[in-house]
């Protein structure tokens, strides 16, 4: 019998793990910490889903009715917990486990066609016949290197929890995406002064609109992905009216959401007409506890905040074997597979816009269909890595429109569906 591993047990690896034993597969999972749920155990205070509770689940495990629209860090955590121990997930999770390197099995085909061994902290090294890797992109934190001149107090986002973090009745967040305006939120609710680094304008969408969440409004769905576009824009002007309504704000250069950022919140806005945040623009220089902006103003800070976003590390892997295009593994199925490595599979990697927990069951059943084409061939392999190397373009993002991701992945479907026919 084949013998499948799962790297985390976040709410990716889970996921994948459940979708995997459904399928009577074998599998291992192995997790570096105590418990699943990844990053919700340790997410700041204040986080809350920008996506609706009824969206947002797992397939066939919605959230509980009693949650509100939009669960807050510690629901989502509970969620993933019980989603955990209603599948019996914690008596198969290998917790304290370390994967210290994933290395592909000596032969002379294409690099992971025999496979993969999996060394653990433990020493012990495990063959497998395919490796799903759920370890994560948010947290390996990223600051920039102007961060070393700054003497005061400073925390990545991904280590802050709430407002006992920060340092004076002041403080500068620097990165305007969505976890940045919640920490500038955060602080104004708690009547901090704080001011934030936006360089570029970026659309704000609300949460609601008409009361509703906005992937529960029905009528939306008889529209195409840039008609919906469309009629977002309209209504964000309608609800919240556009950047230059708020001081300091900059301009969206790009003319639709799917043609860059957007950050759904309306928070920061609510407090930038309150005088509690101010837009600030990028930073020149620091020296001390000084910040210089490139507009020429400075100010002393107590506490600079970074969100300044995550890299997409690998540790287990070696460099030498993941081709990268602006820092980001290449990818093709989805965000699947690897650029040249085969029975290797991203679960997570990709972020497309709206629901992310609902995406790994998806993402795992296409990873399901390739596993099947390999265990069809008398040599266990079918070469899907190079396949859809030549038939689809590699994606190094992270975060993708919607409808983009759902082309890719019926377009890998299609071609998973021919694969199989040609050999029938």
């Amino acid at each position: 019998m084949t013998r499948y591993c799962v790297i985390g047990a976040g709410a990716a690896g889970i996921s994948a793990l459940q979708q995997l034993r459904e399928a009577g597969h074998q599998v291992d999972c192995y997790e570096k910490s105590d418990r699943v749920g990844g990053h919700w155990n340790t997410d700041y205070d204040a986080l809350h889903l920008i996506t609706s509770r009824d969206t947002t689940g797992y397939e066939g495990f919605p959230m509980p009715s009693s949650y509100p629209h939009f669960p807050s860090r510690d629901q989502v955590r509970d969620y993933l917990h019980s989603y955990a121990a209603h599948h019996g997930q914690e008596d198969l999770i290998r917790f304290g486990a370390e994967v210290v390197s994933v290395v592909p099995i000596a032969t002379d085909g294409p690099v992971g066609s025999a496979g993969w061994t999996v060394h653990l902290g433990t020493g012990e090294r495990i063959d497998y016949d395919g490796v799903l890797i759920a370890n994560g992109h948010l947290w390996d934190q990223k600051t920039p290197g102007i961060a070393e001149h700054y003497t005061g107090r400073q925390l990545h986002s991904g280590s802050y929890r709430n407002t006992g973090d920060i340092d004076g009745d002041r403080v500068l967040v620097v990165g305007a995406g969505n976890s940045g305006c919640d920490l500038a939120a955060d602080a104004a609710a708690h009547r901090i002064a704080a001011d934030i680094v936006i360089r570029e304008g970026t659309y704000f969408q609300p949460k609601t609109y008409f009361g509703v969440p906005r992937q529960q409004i029905p009528w939306m769905g008889q529209f195409s992905p840039e008609e919906q576009d469309l009629i977002a824009r309209l209504l964000a002007r309608v609800s919240i009216g556009t950047n230059g309504d708020y001081p300091g704000l900059p301009t969206p250069a790009h003319r639709t959401l799917a043609e860059g950022r957007t950050v759904v919140n309306d928070l920061l806005l609510y407090w930038i007409q309150h005088g509690r945040v101010r837009v600030v623009p990028g930073i020149a220089s620091i020296e001390g506890t000084t910040v210089r902006f490139t507009d020429g103003t400075e100010r002393d800070y107590p506490t600079i905040l970074w969100a300044t976003g995550f890299r997409s590390s690998l540790p287990f892997l070696d460099e030498s074997l993941v081709a990268r295009r602006n820092g980001t593994p290449l990818r093709y199925g989805a965000g699947i597979v690897p650029h040249g490595l085969e029975k290797l599979y991203y679960i997570g990697l990709t972020g497309p816009r709206g629901p992310q927990i609902p995406v790994y069951g998806v993402q795992t059943k296409l990873v399901l269909r390739m596993i099947a084409l390999h265990e069809a061939e008398p040599e266990r392999f079918a070469g899907i890595a190079a396949y859809l190397g030549e038939l689809q373009e590699a994606d190094d993002r992270i975060d993708i429109v919607r409808a983009v991701w759902d082309e890719q992945r019926a377009d890998t479907g299609r071609l998973l569906d021919a694969m199989r026919a040609a050999r029938a």
